[in-house]
């Protein structure tokens, strides 16, 4: 609008008097006056919506001939109070003759010149919806606490910060404190010293979303000062922020059965270590003389495990035959349980190895009785009487299992899944596989040691045997590889636990001396025979479905599909391509501008990897990437990639055109021993200005590497090149921790700027992080950048660079640089 002009007149609008009478008609509530009389002097319109009755027939009404007995009772009170020359306010039922309302009313006394009260004013807001809900609210209420304080287990709700919020009648009986007495308390006032920490960890975990509920067992301390020994489930509350309220705990006393397991396990513990230790070959069977154990002897003298004898005939895996004859003789166990009575081997006696070889026996067997004396099996106890063939057992023992950790090694595995497939058969059953790794194990070798690797697999494989029942074999099938023969599974499902439940194991383990671990497992599962029916089969299978989890990131368990061959024969495809993609100079570097936030301007370029032949693609990079690292082939050709991007950088700097160029590290590249040599090497070669050169690293490389990834980029950032964080915000760092690394730029990942300008939440995070780096002295990049609208919010939120197709692809470095001198312009401005 030019100076002096007249603004726009707007549109009439209604008087003041008009106003105050629209006001009083339309609004959502019941207004009206009453005199001393309760007669109604002014209704307004909202009584014609809401009780179907014209406003004017109501003037002059008495109140009660309106609402009616019920309702003018109901109100009585307040009316009372009002018409005292208070304000008042009333909540109940509001009949209108076809259904019931809940209304809240106010009434406040209107009073004359003089101070008199000469009638009351109205005003009922309907709250029906409110008070429903609430109705519901407090009944589901009820229910619950209901539930909660006659439950026969102890319940209790506690706070995040371990305060006891509520607790009902079984649990004060189970510790014996009064309810006050636990609210006054935290769990760690009554929890064992012991067991603090290890339910601190889970507790952590569910606070921090890794975990939606657990299963434990800890000790509490009874207010008698006994130990409770407790099962407890629990389950966190959070509110629809998703911040937690409070934790739903069920606790269970199973101080009796700890007693019992403990009395048991001691009972057991003593009957394995005397079996264990003693000279003697021990066999026991039921009373139809089929095998429930053999000790470590025995297995040695008769060729067969105690899993595999399991169930089967005293005389397929005790055979017997006389030294000068080569007779079968009679088994003396069956004679003992027939006649109750102990029965020694007579003459010379062979024991007929399941290999072919003999070895000459002596043997006891007897019967064994429970309580009442009644036969309840057999115990055979014999013993080699050659040293020689004593000591060709044991070779045979070692031949066949792994001298690390003791497991039955390659040589026996097939064997082990051949026995599980026809125990499948025999019983119409499903078998499985469970082939796992260790995720990138030889990075505990090279950061401990060889020596340290050896405990870790020690420790690994004890972790993973306590998953196991009776029937399941773990094998070391070698190095950090593992197989497991499952030869009784009822349903898949069954073997997906057990998979689970290795992972989590693994993870657990610890070696002394050493740091946390936090060792992390690939599991390929093959079940029979809906993927193979034979041994060879099963294992290439378990194997297919093992590289098809690390493709998709390690850490976790897939079962075998048949389209798992396809994708494994591609990956071989394209591994082979890969080894001779340098040779035949088939790979190049693209490089995609960064712009000044402000300005528009090129200030740097990020070195992109590209795999073309004769101006074709072959392959995306998501395609050879993941290959590249899992072969190993990443290395020459990460190496090949920052030489290239130096000296293209170096190339552009002689041209006046001195922008940083950065280069995308792998971790298998980072944490290789030799990184920095060849690192400084490259700078020294290229002469490039180590300031234009940008390393651009994963969240998880920085914050899973330790002190000596700290160090590592400490002399990086000391040689001068800058640091780069990629994709932040969809790892697992923390900003808090950034102080702690010497980091120069924060990229923003893609998928936050996608949804920068359609989702309010994902604006609020990228703005604080944008904001939070700042406030560390860190530049910000925004990547993934395509609209304008995108461009206005960064610039706005503080972020300092801009990436994306809005200011061009990925260019050939000629392409590029044509864009730096000027012959080329972006097609997208700022």
């Amino acid at each position: 609008m030019r100076p002096h002009e007249p603004a726009e007149v707007s549109p009439s609008l209604p008087g003041e008097a008009d106003w105050s009478v629209r006001v009083a008609h339309g609004a959502p509530v019941l207004l009206a006056y009453l005199d001393l009389e309760q007669r109604f002097r002014f209704v307004n319109d909202t009584h014609r919506r809401w009780l179907g009755v014209d406003p004017q027939q109501l003037i002059g009404q008495h109140l009660v001939d309106v609402v009616g007995r019920r309702n003018h009772a109901l109100a009585k009170a307040a009316l009372a109070r009002a018409y005292a020359g208070h304000m008042a306010s009333y909540e109940g039922e509001l009949h209108d003759g076809r259904r019931r309302r809940y209304a809240h009313g106010n009434f406040q006394p209107d009073f004359d010149a003089d101070g008199h009260v000469c009638g009351i004013f109205t005003a009922l807001v309907d709250i029906t919806e409110r008070h429903d809900l609430e109705l519901k609210l407090h009944e589901s209420e009820q229910r619950f606490f209901g539930a909660f304080q006659h439950a026969a287990i102890g319940m209790a709700l506690v706070a995040p910060d371990s305060r006891w919020l509520r607790v009902n009648a079984a649990l004060c009986a189970m510790l014996g404190y009064r309810e006050d007495e636990f609210l006054s308390r935290t769990t760690h006032d009554i929890t064992h010293p012991d067991d603090v920490a290890a339910s601190d960890v889970r507790h952590t975990q569910m606070l921090e979303g890794e975990l939606e509920s657990c299963h434990l067992e800890k000790r509490y301390s009874h207010r008698n000062g006994s130990l409770v020994h407790a099962q407890l489930s629990v389950s966190l509350v959070r509110d629809d922020d998703g911040n937690p309220r409070y934790f739903v705990v069920q606790i269970q006393d199973i101080s009796q059965r700890k007693a019992f397991e403990d009395a048991l396990h001691r009972e057991r513990e003593l009957a394995e270590v005397t079996l264990r230790s003693i000279g003697d070959a021990v066999i026991t069977t039921d009373p139809q003389l089929c095998i429930t154990s053999l000790n470590p002897i025995a297995e040695a003298m008769t060729g067969w495990s105690g899993l595999e004898a399991q169930g089967r005939s005293i005389e397929e895996i005790f055979q017997l035959f006389d030294a000068r004859s080569g007779h079968a003789v009679a088994n003396p166990l069956r004679a003992a349980i027939k006649h109750n009575t102990i029965v020694d081997l007579a003459g010379r006696t062979l024991l007929r190895h399941r290999h072919g070889f003999d070895t000459p026996v002596e043997d006891s067997s007897a019967p064994i009785h429970d309580n009442a004396g009644n036969v309840i099996g057999g115990v055979l106890v014999f013993h080699d009487v050659s040293e020689t063939r004593a000591l060709a057992l044991k070779m045979i023992h070692l031949t066949q299992h792994d001298t690390l950790t003791g497991l039955p090694n390659r040589s026996q595995l097939h064997e082990h899944i051949g026995q599980a497939i026809a125990t499948a058969n025999r019983r119409q059953q499903r078998a499985a596989l469970l082939y796992a790794d260790i995720d990138n194990f030889k990075q505990v070798n090279e950061l401990h040691g060889h020596a340290a690797g050896d405990r870790v697999l020690r420790a690994f494989a004890a972790q993973l045997q306590r998953c196991l029942s009776g029937d399941d074999l773990l094998s070391r099938y070698g190095g950090d590889e593992f197989v497991v023969v499952l030869p009784h599974l009822e349903s898949v499902g069954d073997a997906a636990s057990l998979g689970q439940r290795l992972i989590n194991h693994g993870e657990l383990t610890h070696v002394d001396g050493l740091p946390d671990l936090s060792l992390q497992l690939s599991i390929g599962i093959s079940v029979y025979p809906d993927d193979a029916i034979e041994p060879d089969g099963l294992l290439q299978q378990a194997e297919t479905a093992l590289v098809a989890v690390k493709t998709q990131g390690r850490h976790g368990y897939r079962f075998f599909t048949a389209s798992m061959n396809e994708r494994t024969q591609a990956r071989r495809r394209i591994e082979t391509a890969l080894r001779q993609a340098l040779p035949r100079h088939e790979l190049e570097l693209h490089y995609q501008p960064k712009v000044d936030v402000h300005s528009g301007r090129i200030v740097g370029a990020e070195a992109l990897l590209r795999w073309q032949a004769n101006g074709r693609e072959l392959y995306q990079p998501d395609q050879f990437v993941p290959v590249a690292e899992d072969s190993g082939l990443i290395l020459p050709i990460g190496a090949w990639a920052l030489r290239r991007a130096c000296r293209q950088a170096r190339a552009w700097q002689d041209l006046g055109h001195a922008i940083p160029v950065s280069v995308n590290v792998s971790p298998l590249q980072f944490q290789h021993p030799e990184f920095y040599h060849w690192l400084d090497e490259v700078l020294a070669e290229s002469g490039l200005a180590p300031g234009l050169l940008e390393l651009e690293l994963t969240e998880r490389m920085v914050m899973s590497g330790g002190d000596a990834t700290t160090g590592l980029l400490q002399r990086i950032k000391r040689r001068g090149v800058r640091l780069s964080l990629d994709d932040f915000g969809t790892g697992y760092c923390s900003l808090s921790y950034l102080k702690h690394f010497p980091i120069d730029t924060l990229k923003i990942d893609r998928v936050f700027v996608r949804d920068l300008t359609s989702d309010r939440d994902t604006a609020t995070i990228t703005g604080a992080i944008i904001a939070m780096a700042r406030s560390l002295n860190k530049d910000v990049v925004a990547e993934g950048v395509e609209t304008h609208a995108q461009v206005a919010f960064l610039r706005q939120a503080g972020c300092s660079q801009l990436q994306g197709f809005l200011f061009g692809a990925a260019l050939p470095a000629a392409e590029f640089q044509a864009l730096l001198t000027g012959a080329s312009t972006p097609t997208h401005h700022l």
